[in-house]
């Protein structure tokens, strides 16, 4: 009886030194690369219309690369997005729900602040101007979510220092369609309130990802350190960190607002208050 009571010991203790560590602190400094295929598309930029409102253009989803940093320090995620086209940052308060958004373009800096509740409301209706224009084009997207599964393979690698796995997340949408993303991992840890970063992870524009729904890496054996995604207009995504610091204190002024730029609630924003602004996303 003791014998079997300490081969039970020694199975349970092993489980419980298999798990992941729950990292509450981090800077993690990720490189997105997306190569779109060849089409004819209006760039980005900005434009005066003839009634003299400036419209500002910005594609997200098309060629280029993005440099992100994140930090993290408990239920406090900000994600700062530097590329050719804008500078954003996006400040993620995980226990009040709220989302702060300040976007640099053209040297003209802006933001506004989101609730989950106006999120879902945002989502809501671009989901409904996406079900019509896919009727009116005769193309479907399908927009029910998808299930997940993980397939974990035996590859290892080295990735900005530590330890890596691979896995394929496969995610089946209602329709049978299914997708796979080719991850690297490390299985030491996982990240609080940080499934992954870079591509639109954490901050997408307005941080609308951050309660958009699953996206099948919140079940994944440790933190994404690589990944290959194949975007809906043909294009392929390739997120990779390249510096992760999870052993020095996070400084609170990290999350501080500059007190000269004005943050309006996103409800301004989309009753059209200050200049125009359009968001494209390639593909859609």
């Amino acid at each position: 009886m003791k014998k079997a009571f300490t081969i039970l010991l020694v199975i349970t203790a092993a489980a419980t030194y298999a798990q992941p560590k729950i990292i509450t602190q981090a800077m993690i400094t990720t490189k997105t690369t997306i190569v779109a295929p060849e089409r004819d598309e209006q760039p980005a930029g900005s434009f005066t219309t003839e009634s003299g409102e400036q419209v500002r253009i910005m594609r997200f989803g098309g060629d280029g690369e993005t440099k992100t940093t994140t930090w993290l320090k408990n239920d406090l995620i900000k994600t700062l997005s530097e590329s050719e086209m804008a500078v954003s940052t996006t400040i993620r308060d995980n226990a009040k729900k709220l989302t702060t958004t300040i976007m640099e373009v053209m040297g003209r800096k802006s933001g506004f602040y989101s609730t989950d509740e106006d999120q879902a409301e945002m989502r809501k209706r671009m989901d409904s101007m996406m079900s019509t224009r896919s009727q009116n084009g005769n193309f479907s997207i399908d927009r029910s979510p998808a299930a997940y599964s993980i397939t974990y393979l035996d590859d290892a690698k080295k990735i900005s220092g530590y330890n890596c796995k691979k896995a394929f997340v496969i995610g089946t949408m209602s329709s049978g369609k299914t997708d796979t993303t080719a991850v690297w991992y490390c299985p030491d840890f996982k990240m609080q309130g940080l499934v992954n970063t870079g591509g639109n992870a954490g901050g997408g524009f307005g941080g609308f990802t951050q309660s958009a729904g699953l996206s099948g890496m919140e079940e994944l054996a440790g933190f994404p350190m690589q990944y290959e995604r194949n975007m809906r207009n043909g294009a392929k995504m390739t997120v990779l960190v390249t510096k992760l610091v999870i052993d020095k204190e996070v400084a609170d002024k990290e999350f501080e607002i500059a007190k000269d730029i004005e943050i309006k609630p996103l409800k301004d924003m989309q009753n059209g208050a200050g200049p125009g602004f359009q968001i494209r996303v390639a593909g859609q």
